[in-house]
């Protein structure tokens, strides 16, 4: 069963106020979804709900602490009761605490853990009822070329390796409801957060990115439209037979 089927159209996307997220939401949007743009403050999600809206699309912007249980029931409730039962699940929200081993804190630890991978667990776990009663469901989880290893990110490339295990587990839990679950790591994009990193080892920005392309075979960085496509083709109809997948958007293979 197809969610045209089942009438529901309606896609989550946590994170979905800048960067990645934005340009998903935005893309999803134009693919003919009913957007939620999660964001930890729903005010954030306002341009991008404007943006979607004034294309003539459909969108609320919903705030939720992806970590928090209660708060995840409740953004996952109100997407229902605004737009619909969602079909389509994209965990994109993603903090930095980045440093070395020995100057990491307990905190930095934990908060990255308990956004990108208890965020995931939480939504995931709250979304796939509505998927499983449609017979029908896609979900992308957001992992990083840093899943292979980054100096200065040990909780953040563990938090995004460990969503690459927990999106193969779901794509075996939930295939025979008709529901696909695959992971996108993206290489290099220029959003806020790699612009964060390039403050954080007193780097100028546009020097950070030039350094990082001439390393890249097509020789830029990516963009966050690059990851949209990408998640756009995995939530598709035409999809389906792609499944616990971790496809590395990175502008050429990674060694």
């Amino acid at each position: 069963m197809n969610p045209e089927q089942t009438g529901s159209r309606v896609a989550i996307v946590t994170g979905g106020a800048r960067g990645i997220g934005a340009a998903t939401a935005v893309r999803l949007a134009a693919d003919g979804f009913a957007v939620a743009v999660v964001d930890l403050e729903e005010s954030a999600g306002k341009d991008v709900v404007d943006t979607i809206t004034a294309a003539g699309g459909r969108a609320i912007a919903v705030g939720a602490d992806v970590s928090d249980a209660a708060q995840v029931g409740a953004a996952v409730q109100r997407t229902v009761t605004e737009l619909g039962p969602p079909t389509v699940l994209v965990n994109n929200a993603g903090v930095l605490r980045d440093n070395l081993l020995f100057k990491m804190s307990e905190s930095d630890w934990d908060t990255v853990m308990n956004v990108h991978l208890k965020g995931a667990f939480l939504m995931a776990r709250a979304a796939q009822e509505h998927m499983v009663s449609a017979g029908y469901g896609r979900i992308v989880n957001l992992s990083s070329s840093s899943a292979l290893g980054n100096r200065g990110q040990a909780n953040y490339s563990a938090a995004k390796a460990g969503l690459q295990g927990f999106t193969k587990t779901l794509a075996k839990e939930l295939g025979k409801f008709g529901i696909t679950a695959n992971a996108v790591a993206p290489g290099f994009i220029a959003t806020d957060m790699t612009a964060a990193t390039a403050a954080r080892v007193g780097v100028d920005f546009e020097d950070f990115k030039k350094g990082a392309a001439a390393n890249i075979p097509v020789r830029r960085v990516g963009a966050p439209e690059d990851i949209a496509h990408t998640i756009s083709f995995l939530v598709s109809e035409g999809a389906g037979f792609v499944s616990g997948q971790v496809i590395y958007v990175a502008g050429g293979p990674l060694d």
